[in-house]
């Protein structure tokens, strides 16, 4: 793989290209256009399909690349991530205000670190969607900031902040009356719309502060969006470089969205959408259902999200033998009660691939009074069959508007995911 510091300067340009999910599919569709990559529409026969492809479904995206030699039986090699993150959503009728401020009306999307949001310069950013169903991508720049009540006015406040989701998470982006004002209509005019022509939209909160390296040694990497974007950055940048081998199995990149909410959508990895592609992708092979089946047998998914690091001001949360550092590589996540879903023959899939990318990885398992998470890994599992290995970047401040990793850690899960891809006989 690249150096490191070239890998961290792509990663941060991506990560700005992408505030939403929908631009993040589109900045991954752009980059597999520019790697020569075919984008088919669903709605198209593929019979006549290229070998390397992708489709984009609403914020998700599901690329790949099949070997010369593929048949109905080749097994598929799959990096499953999610394109979305915590923050805040446009409601309806979105211009609101009070006491000669302009606010935006907002709902919380999946589990924000709330407090993490507030005094910070905000953009929104996501999709508009005309009456005559063409999307227009748009975002502000910095445009709107949750303020914080003074000290002053809360002396209790350092002893436990409680916020209120409806009356303390409301945003402003100026002031007047806003009787007179019109959000929508300010982001139409973004795409060279008028309010009138947009008949929906799913825009988003993105923190506009740029990704920095820092720290002693610049060892340190802080953005927004790290989860779960560094998976789906290495995912992608593994998948190109691989896409030319010519033997073993087929490698897919699973993007999905809506992880953050559970993943019950048409684009989340709860629905269709992996199952749909990989039938059609058999069946431009010549794959009887038997035979996609006997491919799936022999298939594997890497769930890729972010993790926990150890935090050293709360080492008490963390599992006593098994703390991952900042630094230590990529993690292998187990959980008994199958929330994340790797296996011993899983762990053993994890080792070889990282010895074979010459990458360290370390275990992650969460303390038994802090219960974690979950990923899309159980859920491909079960509705696939296919066996599943949980892993992902070590972080702090998970959730935060801004969260923190190690520059060394995501370029080492791209490694590892191009060794997964094209694994040594």
């Amino acid at each position: 793989m690249d150096a490191t510091p070239d890998y961290i300067t792509d990663f941060t340009a991506f990560l700005q290209a992408s505030p939403s999910s929908y631009h993040a599919a589109a900045e991954v569709a752009r980059r597999l256009d520019a790697a020569g990559f075919t984008r088919l529409s669903e709605s198209d026969n593929w019979i006549d399909a290229a070998e390397r492809c992708y489709v984009v479904r609403d914020g998700a995206v599901i690329a790949w690349s099949q070997p010369a030699n593929a048949g109905p039986t080749t097994p598929f090699r799959i990096l499953g991530a999610h394109t979305d993150s915590p923050g805040f959503k446009l409601k309806p009728k979105p211009t609101i205000g009070a006491h000669g401020w302009l606010q935006a009306g907002v709902e919380v999307y999946g589990g924000p670190l709330q407090n993490s949001w507030l005094d910070r310069e905000l953009e929104l950013a996501g999709r508009l969607v005309t009456r005559d169903g063409v999307e227009h991508l748009v975002r502000t720049g910095p445009f709107l900031r949750i303020p914080q009540l003074a000290v002053h006015l809360d002396r209790e406040v350092n002893n436990g902040l409680t916020l209120d989701k409806q009356r303390h998470l409301t945003p402003v982006f100026g002031v007047g009356d806003a009787a007179e004002a019109d959000l929508l209509a300010h982001l139409a005019s973004l795409a060279g719309l008028r309010a009138a022509d947009v008949a929906g939209y799913d825009i988003l909160t993105a923190d506009t502060n740029p990704p920095a390296t820092f720290g002693l040694g610049q060892e340190l990497f802080a953005g927004g969006r790290l989860d779960n974007l560094t998976s789906v950055y290495a995912g992608l940048r593994a998948l190109i470089l691989t896409s030319e081998h010519t033997t073993g199995p087929i490698s897919v990149l699973a993007a999905f969205d809506h992880e953050e909410l559970g993943s019950q959508s048409r684009s989340g990895a709860s629905g269709p959408l992996l199952d749909d592609i990989l039938t059609r992708i058999g069946a431009g092979l010549g794959a009887s259902v038997s035979e996609r089946l006997q491919a799936y047998a022999e298939s594997w998914c890497l769930s890729a999200d972010a993790g926990h690091a150890v935090h050293p001001n709360y080492p008490e949360r963390h599992d006593p033998a098994n703390a991952p550092i900042l630094g230590g590589g990529p993690l292998l996540k187990i959980n008994a009660n199958q929330r994340y879903a790797t296996d011993a023959h899983g762990a053993a899939l994890w080792a070889r691939t990282c010895a074979q990318a010459n990458v360290e990885y370390q275990e992650f398992v969460s303390n038994n009074t802090v219960p974690c998470g979950s990923t899309i890994g159980p859920l491909t599992a079960t509705r696939l069959g296919i066996r599943v290995v949980d892993v992902g970047v070590p972080l702090l401040s998970m959730h935060s508007a801004r969260e923190l990793c190690h520059v060394n850690d995501p370029q080492a899960l791209s490694a590892a995911t191009a060794a997964f891809f094209v694994p040594e006989a």
